[in-house]
Formats: C-alpha cells, structure tokens, sequence
C-alpha cells in the first residue's frame, strides 16, 4: 500500500469515465498523446492501471504528469506515485530514482518521509538476490537509518527499525556463512578473521554465539587453547542458555580445558572489558 498521505483519492464518476472510456483493458498506449488531458485525468488513469495491476504502465502515466505539468502540484504527487508504482513492480532502480528526486525536489514535504522509505526498500528488497556482495544490504541499513533518524515520528519508523535489525542480522549471517565455509576447507585463519568480525561488529545479532562456539572450533584445530577458552568464557556468561553454549562446553570439558578467559588475546581483552568491566 501507498502511503497514508501519498496518494489521492479517485476523481469523481463522471471524469473517470470520460478517462477510461478507451481504456479496454489494453493497458498503457505509450504513442498516446497526452497533451490534450488535463493533470488529474492523467493520475487518474495512472490509479486505474495501478488498480488492473499494471504498475508500469501507471508508472508511465506518473510520469507523463511530471513531463507535461513539471511545476503543478500534480506534478508532486504523481512523482512518489511514480516512486511507489515502479517499486510495485520491482522496477528498483527506477523506483530509487523517483524517490530520490522527490526528496530532492520536496525535502520538508509531508510525504518526503514516505520517499525516503520507498528509497530504502528499494535497496531492502534486493538484499536477498544479490549473493555475497554486500553493497546493497550496507545501502539499505544507511537509508534506514536516516527514515529512522530524520523521521522519527512518522508511520514508517517503526518498520524501518524492524527492516534495519533484520538487514543488520543478515550482513551478520553472511560472514556466518563465508567463515563455516573456510572451517569446512580447514582454513582456520580466514574462518577465524570472519567469526571475529561477528563478535566485535555484530555482537547484538542472533549469529554471535554460534560465531563464539566456531571459534572455539577454529582456534582447538590450530592448537590456540587460551583463545579457544576465552572464547567459551563469553560464550558461558552471555550465552548459557543457547545450544551452542552446551556444544563448546562439551567441547572444552572433553579436552580437560575449561570455559574461562585466558591469556592476553582479543577474546580475553573482549571479556574483561564487557563482563569484568576492566577497560585498562
């Protein structure tokens, strides 16, 4: 749905009909001049094909109204339905193109809120198709921050919130899944550097504790005891309840070592500082 605010309501009977007449369910002639129509009965059409679920189409008659009527308040509203008409129909960098000339072009707007989570989702909704390169998700988070932060009191914080959390887990369960993969091929090094971002950079990420238990993995097959340790320390004290705190102490305790933060590594100084509160 579009936003509360960014559409208009249908024109009246009798104009719509004198729109449609020609309509005949064909969808967009794009060798129509539209010159001859006003600005209204131009969005009006566009609603209509929205309404068939020919979001293209709409998007081309939205955008007839930006090209023929540029300073209109027309214009305005056919712009964030231009944005919401290609994102309807996956047309993402179209639709991040409209919405970003509508901020652009209407920065105080009540619906500039709206044009900035368009914007976002426009990223949001690729984060899925695009495999290991990351570009997109990192998009994603900063546009969702900014809905977040330049627009807090408006209806689309709150899911912005839950899409920056979930697009924020998913860079966590990449790495995840790239440092599992150097486990399987015992690259212990690479899978080591991989789990460590997970504890220092996404440690509020449902993936940190299975990123400590791999690293307790990753350090006993290269014979790094105190690190391998430390890292259980964590994981016992945030962690107790997980699956994955049973796995590293069957771990550890069957190799005689125990969960408890040892040395002067990384994880130790991890531990010392968020659970013993020991910053020098």
């Amino acid at each position: 749905m579009v936003g509360t605010k960014a559409a208009v309501r249908f024109a009246g009977a009798i104009l719509l009909a004198a729109v449609l007449t020609a309509c005949s369910g064909k969808g967009a002639d794009r060798n129509q001049n539209l010159e001859g129509y006003t600005p209204e009965q131009i969005f009006t059409r566009g609603e209509f094909e929205l309404s068939q679920n020919r979001s293209d189409d709409a998007a081309w008659y939205f955008s007839e109204v930006e090209r023929l009527y540029p300073y209109s308040d027309w214009a305005k509203r056919a712009l964030i339905m231009q944005a919401f008409s290609y994102h309807t129909d996956k047309n993402y960098e179209e639709s991040r193109a409209a919405a970003q000339r509508y901020i652009d072009f209407y920065p105080t707007d009540e619906d500039a809120a709206y044009a900035q989570y368009l914007l976002a989702l426009s990223y949001y909704d690729q984060i899925d198709e695009v495999g290991r390169d990351q570009g997109l998700t990192f998009q994603a988070l900063q546009s969702l921050r900014t809905v977040i932060e330049v627009y807090p009191d408006s209806e689309y914080a709150t899911s912005a919130v839950l899409k920056f959390d979930l697009a924020f887990d998913h860079l966590a369960g990449k790495e995840m899944e790239i440092g599992r993969y150097y486990l399987r091929q015992d690259h212990y090094t690479a899978a080591i550097n991989r789990f460590r971002v997970v504890v220092e950079d996404f440690q509020t990420t449902s993936h940190t504790a299975e990123a400590l238990y791999r690293l307790i993995e990753a350090y006993l097959s290269l014979g790094l005891v105190d690190e391998a340790q430390s890292a259980g320390a964590i994981l016992g004290y945030n962690y107790q309840s997980s699956e994955w705190y049973d796995a590293g102490y069957k771990l550890l305790t069957s190799r005689g070592l125990k969960l408890k933060s040892r040395g002067n590594n990384w994880l130790s100084t991890i531990y010392r500082q968020t659970i013993k509160g020991e910053w020098l």
